[in-house]
């Protein structure tokens, strides 16, 4: 299979198998206007398999919400074909917007303009807790 080098845009690499759709429509990709290639279970050295996503265009990416989903990413910018910048991203200290609180009497739920904030206290069972009422996160 071959997938066309990118001119300007991003790769994200060493996505953890499977999960290449949930970041998909996280990132709502089905909404660009630019080519979006998305391979699932790609052989890798490293992870024995992967997913990548080539993303034709260069765009605002919230690095958090990646970090979030999969720490193991790397974020390849690619310029004039070539690799400009690489990222490797980790758990985020704060996840802001992303998760909802689900505790009922959290302030969240009854203040809507509140936006939602997780904090990670536990770095090695990758526990998120709001930081309003200390709800884990799911």
């Amino acid at each position: 299979m071959i997938i066309g080098q990118i001119k300007e845009g991003i790769v994200l690499d060493h996505i953890t198998a499977g999960k290449a759709m949930d970041i998909y429509n996280i990132l709502k990709l089905g909404k660009l206007d630019c080519t979006v290639a998305m391979i699932k279970n790609a052989d890798s050295e490293k992870m024995v398999k992967k997913d990548i996503i080539k993303i034709g265009t260069l765009l605002d990416i919230n690095f958090d919400v990646l970090g979030y989903i999969d720490p193991g990413i790397t974020v390849n910018i690619i310029r004039e074909g070539k690799v400009a910048e690489r990222r490797h991203l980790a758990l985020p200290e704060r996840v802001v917007g992303v998760i909802k609180c689900k505790n009922p009497r959290c302030i969240t739920s009854i203040e809507q303009e509140i936006v939602h904030e997780f904090k990670l206290t536990d770095p090695n069972k990758k526990v998120y807790r709001c930081i309003y009422c200390e709800h884990q996160a799911k």
